[in-house]
């Protein structure tokens, strides 16, 4: 049996909040930056909940979490986010699986196309994506923060 053989993906609920907040601390980066976070993972979580909190899964193995992902449908496009897998726990097929299981949901609402977006820096996770089928469409990804930690 393999580690990913023996996790279950399920719909996140509040009491996994810590454990997912620290796993996102050792995720990304941008939750700790040098003392000026530029997201906070409790306001992440909350606006979550407040937007089709169905589409937020968390990996869990031996009863602790290891794996998190978010998606969204505004019924044009799914979007996914947070992907995220517990360092220990990389390169056994738990990000595979997190991102299949978000995307089962969101083919079940009708969804026909996904999106996500990668800091170009990244070349690892563009790799990860492109193993699963995703490949960079000719667009430019505008964006603007609106409010503070947004």
């Amino acid at each position: 049996m393999t580690a990913a053989s023996s996790l279950s993906i399920r719909c996140f609920e509040a009491a996994d909040t810590d454990a997912v907040v620290a796993l996102w601390l050792d995720a990304f980066p941008e939750y700790k930056d040098a003392g000026k976070p530029q997201r906070n993972p409790h306001l992440s979580i909350a606006n979550k909940l407040a937007t089709q909190p169905e589409l937020f899964f968390v990996a869990v193995k031996d009863a602790s979490i290891v794996g998190t992902v978010m998606a969204g449908y505004d019924g044009h496009r799914g979007w996914l986010y947070s992907l995220a897998v517990d360092p220990t726990q990389r390169r056994r097929g738990i990000g595979t699986r997190l991102v299949r299981h978000a995307e089962a949901a969101l083919t079940a609402r009708g969804c026909p196309k996904v999106n996500l977006q990668v800091l170009s820096a990244k070349a690892d996770v563009r790799a990860f994506y492109e193993s699963l089928g995703y490949h960079a469409d000719d667009v430019i990804s505008l964006g603007k923060r609106l409010g503070a930690l947004a």
